[in-house]
């Protein structure tokens, strides 16, 4: 019994072994082709095409746009505010009339 065991002992260390050098041999090839000196080398360059805007110019555009947003909810409140105005003038009006113009009918 001692005997198989020392086998597979025996074969395990020489798989271990072998394993071993497969993955030296595994990395020296990648090492070789990470330093290989015929390596191609490819310049890149940012796509741009040709009728795009400049940086300032979509900057400007932005800033016209906001500019314009102010405008229009600045407009919107002025309009909001006057018509406020009128409801509640028309209410006060209404409740005057009702109040102090309207005439009272007495039950006879």
């Amino acid at each position: 019994m001692t005997s198989e065991s020392d086998r597979e002992k025996e074969l395990e260390q020489r798989e271990r072994i072998l394993r071993e050098r497969e993955v030296e041999l595994r990395l020296r090839e990648m090492e070789s082709n990470i330093h290989a000196t015929d390596a191609a080398f490819h310049q890149t360059v940012k796509h741009q095409p040709e009728n795009s805007q400049k940086p300032w110019m979509k900057k400007v555009i932005l800033g016209g746009k906001l500019f314009v947003l102010g405008v229009v909810a600045l407009v919107a409140v002025r309009i909001a505010s006057v018509l406020a105005g009128f409801i509640i003038v028309a209410a006060l009006g209404w409740m005057s009339y009702k109040l102090f113009l309207e005439s009272k009918k007495t039950n006879l």
